[in-house]
């Protein structure tokens, strides 16, 4: 599984960081730090977890 991070549509919220921080690393500014990563088999619960809690839908998943 790989998550898309859409940086335009993201406004700092940090929530994804929030429920799944090893999936959704920020920056200082709460940003988003990913483009596209591969995320484990244990971790796609997370992933989707993040990509729920987003409120600018800025993030995707490709399965």
């Amino acid at each position: 599984m790989k998550v898309r991070v859409d940086k335009s549509r993201c406004q700092g919220h940090a929530m994804c960081n929030a429920v799944a921080p090893a999936v959704y690393p920020i920056d200082d500014e709460g940003f988003v730090t990913i483009d596209v990563a591969e995320v484990a088999a244990a971790d796609a619960e997370l992933a989707k977890l993040g990509v729920e809690t987003c409120p600018e839908r800025a993030i995707s998943i490709e399965e």
